[in-house]
């Protein structure tokens, strides 16, 4: 393969896009996080989803810590051709930090958010910290 794929993704000014994690069986949304042009080639690569770390400025293979890795099903590119749509396989049913199915867990109700899905793990036992 060569990497003509990649000359198609419309990066942002910081080399960067946003990349939707989406169960692929159920179509639940699972988490948003973001991917350089060397993660997005090791999750073509690996099949596995490795994204981005803003916040500590590295790449950061899902579940390295937890164990919770994504395996790739299928990548989509938006029309505009900025934001990715990875259809995942979610090990062990938790993609969020906090233990729970989908970093989607809070609703707005009234004016208030509220937590509507439970902790399937707690963190401390996910990453021994």
């Amino acid at each position: 393969m060569t990497d003509d794929w990649l000359s198609k993704v419309n990066w942002s000014a910081d080399g960067l896009i946003p990349a939707i994690a989406q169960e692929e069986g159920t179509g639940k949304v699972l988490m948003v996080a973001w991917m350089n042009h060397e993660s997005l080639t090791k999750t073509v690569e690996q099949g596995e989803a490795i994204y981005w770390s803003r916040s500590r400025k590295k790449l950061w293979h899902k579940g390295e810590e937890s164990g919770h890795i994504q395996k790739i099903k299928a990548i989509y590119l938006d029309c505009d051709e900025d934001v990715l749509l990875l259809s995942v396989e979610q090990t062990g049913g938790i993609a969020c930090h906090t233990g729970r199915e989908s970093c989607f867990f809070k609703k707005l109700v009234d004016g208030q958010w509220v937590v509507t899905t439970p902790v399937i793990k707690n963190p401390a036992q996910i990453y021994n910290k």
